[in-house]
């Protein structure tokens, strides 16, 4: 089974149901794959919806992941040390914790980031 670990922009891409994941949908959505969102990306979130920086429903997209059948990631200490390991090529530490879980997982790490693919083959940007 193909595990994937989602980035936050795609979480919010496919709770708001927007085009730019529909070619990936068939993917993630298929019974031969596991996909996986972070505590990190949850966190992302929260966090953008305090400052006002995003105008979503925090629990409703929780809800539409889970009844997809996402399951949620947590941060281990091989995280941590994947994190540490990573080179310096992108400024964001979310997507450098998210890319370490990947990486200490491991797994396919879907993003819309293209700057992200440079880190890892492990990296889809669509």
């Amino acid at each position: 089974m193909t595990q994937f670990l989602i980035d936050t922009n795609i979480v919010l891409w496919l709770a708001d149901e927007n085009p730019r994941v529909d070619r990936i949908k068939p993917l993630l959505l298929s019974g031969d794959t596991q996909v996986f969102i972070s505590v990190v990306s949850w966190w992302e979130i929260v966090i953008k919806i305090r400052r006002g920086k995003l105008n979503a429903n925090f629990e409703q997209i929780r809800t539409r992941a889970y009844e997809r059948g996402f399951l949620e990631l947590p941060i281990t200490g091989n995280c941590l040390k994947a994190y540490l390991e990573l080179p310096d090529l992108h400024k964001d530490p979310f997507d450098h914790m998210l890319l370490a879980q990947a990486v200490a997982e491991p797994m396919r790490f879907i993003t819309g980031d293209s700057l992200l693919a440079d880190y890892s083959s492990l990296v889809m940007a669509i």
